[in-house]
């Protein structure tokens, strides 16, 4: 085994449901784009072990190549879940077919009819050594196991249901590994109309078992496809959407008047992409997935982390003036620019990362946090709860993005709406008794899964209630180091 290999933090991905595989797919095709367009030799190099392992079929047993040596067959550092098999056959079918190992795969025919009991409970119980077994030899072909990323939607049955499971047994089988989540809300008008119970469900699993959760709600991405649409009818004589955006391009995006939700996946594969950035290519300040937890979580229930991306509403321009990378700074923190419906500048911030890519200097990202820093309120004991990360790989067709990661009270509204939407159908008992007939499922889960919800909430009512005490600039201690 070589030196190289066991310097490596390797990562797996889980991708759990429908739009888990959807965005998941995403986010591997545009991947391989991004090392395509940097690795010209062909070598199978650290930054692509790190989610790839390289397989010669050649070997009788199939054993992967070191790193340092040519690129053989890449298979995903990846497992993916379906109780129904449409999907994950489709990916099968398409360009990315030999990308993904076959006995990492799992699916059912007959769906979990959207119904997190069903999910969670009957799945869950019916696969449950399947899926050990799986992530057991997932985590096998990794020296270095750092890091578990779990894509699922919180609306449907599977998603919410069994990604929740497999949340959980992530937790017994491997403690000691970070887990992030990235999970897709749904909208009020959601065409599920037993969406609010299961997210709730699916929410009491998130606060209990996962390190980190990044929200994404469909109508905020719903909202940034229509406006990306509207800019590229409307745009002025000469300025037209980048071609090659990883947002909306044809060849790894889609253009958001075909199909607006490929553009909505596309959205969330660019946050996959830009916060793995640092674990997959080099840079002067690279940050470690671990990180993320260990500075931006003060207490272990509140780590949902609100996630904005820029550039998003990309317009024709080959060179970004310094004007232009600090309007960047300014976007990431715009409501404009935000993964959920939110406005983070006027709520109370815990922590925040930037996760900056492209040609930008430490000194750039210092002059903007101090530039921004009194518009932003910050808990009064962690005023200085920056957390920063550069790499020098820009995505394809862009010179800098930044993603922002903010633990911020401004999630408290999209959580108190989903509790409204649970009420409402919970008060009248509506379609429980779905639910109620499945083995191992009990009244008492949807009580308990509310009073989650409802403690959370109040959690971030008690930090925000703090921020009418924030005496501004308030001078600070200047410790020696």
């Amino acid at each position: 085994m070589s030196e190289e290999r066991l310097l490596a933090k390797l990562k797996c991905s889980l991708q759990v449901g429908q739009c888990g595989n959807q965005v998941g797919c995403r986010f591997w095709d545009l991947a391989l784009r991004e090392h395509a367009h940097v690795n010209k030799r062909g070598l199978y190099d650290e930054a692509l072990s790190s989610f790839f392992r390289n397989v010669d079929p050649r070997k009788s047993d199939g054993g992967a190549c070191c790193v340092g040596g040519r690129i053989q067959h890449l298979k995903a550092r990846a497992v993916l879940i379906d109780m129904e098999e449409g999907v994950v056959h489709r990916i099968l079918q398409g360009p990315l077919r030999e990308v993904f190992d076959s006995a990492q795969l799992l699916t059912d025919v007959s769906g979990s009819g959207n119904n997190w009991a069903v999910g969670n409970l009957t799945y869950g119980s019916a696969y449950m050594d399947s899926i050990v077994n799986k992530l057991r030899k997932a985590a096998e072909h990794c020296d270095c196991l750092q890091c578990f990323f779990l894509i699922h939607s919180m609306g449907g049955g599977t998603g919410s249901g069994l990604g929740t499971r497999v949340l959980s047994l992530l937790e017994e089988e491997f403690p000691d590994v970070c887990r992030i989540v990235t999970a897709m809300y749904p909208s009020a008008e959601d065409d599920v109309i037993t969406s609010p119970y299961n997210s709730v469900l699916a929410m009491k699993e998130l606060t209990e078992h996962a390190d980190c959760v990044l929200p994404v709600e469909n109508q905020s991405l719903v909202d940034i496809v229509n406006k990306i649409s509207l800019m590229s009818h409307d745009a002025k004589p000469g300025c037209v959407l980048k071609k090659e955006s990883t947002v909306t391009s044809g060849q790894g995006g889609v253009s958001p008047t075909e199909r607006p939700f490929d553009a909505m996946n596309n959205i969330v594969a660019n946050l996959l992409l830009n916060i793995t950035s640092s674990s997959r290519f080099d840079g002067s300040l690279n940050m470690d997935l671990n990180e993320i937890a260990m500075n931006l979580v003060p207490f272990p229930r509140l780590h949902y982390l609100v996630p904005s991306l820029t550039p998003l509403y990309t317009l024709a321009d080959v060179n970004i003036p310094t004007r232009r990378l600090d309007q960047m700074f300014s976007d990431a923190f715009s409501k404009e620019h935000q993964l959920i419906r939110a406005d983070p500048k006027h709520s109370l911030y815990l922590a925040c990362a930037l996760m900056v890519r492209g040609n930008v200097q430490v000194s750039d990202l210092r002059r903007n946090i101090e530039r921004l820093r009194p518009s932003l309120p910050f808990v009064s004991w962690n005023q200085e709860g920056w957390k920063t990360g550069l790499c020098s790989v820009p995505p394809v067709g862009h010179t800098h993005s930044l993603l922002a990661l903010a633990n911020n009270t401004c999630v408290k509204p999209t959580f108190m709406e989903l509790r409204d939407r649970f009420t409402k159908l919970y008060k009248k008992k509506a379609h429980l008794h779905h639910y109620l007939h499945i083995d191992g499922m009990e009244q008492s889960t949807f009580s308990e899964a509310l009073s989650s919800l409802s403690a959370l909430i109040e959690e971030y009512h008690h930090l925000d209630a703090t921020k009418a005490r924030l005496i501004p600039d308030a001078p600070r201690l200047s410790i020696a180091r």
